[in-house]
């Protein structure tokens, strides 16, 4: 580049320009379908074993396999959100009476356990005791600006339902297209990564694919479990609306909030409502749910891939807060891609030979040995090295 001609240099910036615009045009006209790909590539990556069992058992029929994969995607995802949709409206009229009557009869005084409570008891008791005493008026003055801050967001937010179902339409579509070709998307994806980076780039690819998988096997697993687990100590104890509260519960796991939430508000419920000894079993059950993905997240992680827990964690919550809900499996992979490489080039400096000025070998600095002559040609792969010391136990 340094004994280009002039025209040479402005010819390869216009082609580097050229195709930097391409690039970013490309992105543009896909980024109304970027969330929905994320999706489906993250559900195809995670559920590829179980579609590759359901093909063998269906007569290696590929398209009976992938049809039965999206029929279940179809009741897993599309069955809760109806029926959470459905019990809101079914009790709508009821949540209207219940708000109505606090609005002309104001509030009841707080009950005894309430200031039993430690910590913040006694400082909530005291703060319903006042609104009690202020009655409906004071009351309605004190909720009036909430109430309208959530209508707010509650109607902004309504017009994104009907986005969310194109893109549930858009995800179910592609993760059909991506069962069907799975194996020829990735050998393009591993082509396209060797041309970039040789093996470094076809290691990272695989490695991110194990990634995505262990965040599905440890998040979503760990999530269902509670949720279900939850769910199930809600109906015993008689609280109501079980399979709403089951869902939320599942949405909070996934997002990392846990199940806590709706769980202690259970139980609080409860001994509002004078059942001190379900409340107490429920609060046992919260607790034992709520400590479980301590043990069974880690656990499921690290069977998906034998990377730093730190480096997981790091990523899954950090990616939450930066993309969103996809940010969970989005941000393990580009922090585990970046560990891989990083150790990849760390290693390749460590283990490429060295010759001292008069040529004789420089010795190893672990054992005095001297180490093989030769140059970049004989030196080690830096990403098997890379590859081995991410297998490492720590």
């Amino acid at each position: 580049m340094l004994n280009s001609t002039p025209s040479e240099l402005a010819r390869n910036l216009l082609i580097v320009l050229v195709l930097g615009l391409l690039i970013v045009g490309t992105l543009w006209v896909l980024l109304p379908f970027l969330p929905a790909f994320i999706w489906a590539v993250t559900i195809v990556a995670s559920t590829w074993p179980l579609l590759i069992g359901l093909q063998r058992r269906l007569w290696g029929k590929r398209w009976l396999a992938t049809t039965i994969m999206i029929v279940g995607m179809l009741i897993i995802v599309v069955a809760p959100l109806s029926a959470a949709i459905g019990t809101l409206i079914g009790h709508a009229s009821d949540i209207s009476d219940q708000v109505h009557s606090f609005g002309q009869n104001g509030l009841p005084m707080p009950p005894d356990w309430l200031a039993r409570i430690p910590v913040v008891g006694q400082r909530a008791s005291e703060e319903w005791q006042s609104l009690a005493a202020a009655g409906p008026g004071g009351l309605v003055s004190k909720v009036q600006p909430y109430a309208v801050k959530a209508a707010s967001w509650g109607f902004s937010k309504l017009g994104s339902i009907g986005l969310l179902v194109v893109h549930l339409g858009l995800t179910l579509i592609i993760s059909g297209i991506l069962f069907m070709q799975g194996e020829r998307a990735a050998r393009a994806l591993i082509r396209i990564a060797r041309r970039l980076g040789g093996d470094r780039g076809e290691e990272s690819v695989r490695l991110a694919g194990m990634s995505i998988r262990a965040v599905a096997l440890g998040i979503v697993v760990t999530a269902v479990t509670q949720s279900l687990l939850g769910g199930l100590g809600l109906w015993l104890t008689g609280v109501p609306l079980p399979g709403f509260l089951t869902a939320l519960m599942l949405v909070l796991c996934i997002a990392q909030i846990g199940p806590f939430p709706v769980l202690l508000s259970s139980v609080a419920w409860l001994y509002w409502q004078d059942s001190p000894t379900l409340a107490t079993l429920l609060l046992v059950l919260s607790i034992f749910i709520g400590m479980l993905d301590n043990v069974m997240r880690p656990m499921l992680i690290r069977r998906g891939a034998d990377l730093p827990m730190t480096l997981i964690l790091a990523g899954v919550l950090g990616g939450m807060l930066t993309f969103g809900i996809v940010g969970l499996f989005v941000g393990p992979v580009i922090l585990a891609v970046t560990y891989t490489l990083l150790m990849a080039w760390i290693n390749e400096g460590l283990n490429r030979p060295a010759t001292a000025p008069s040529g004789a070998p420089l010795a190893s600095p672990a054992g005095g040995k001297a180490l093989p002559e030769g140059g970049p040609d004989t030196a080690p792969k830096a990403l098997s090295t890379a590859a081995s010391d991410v297998k490492k136990p720590r």
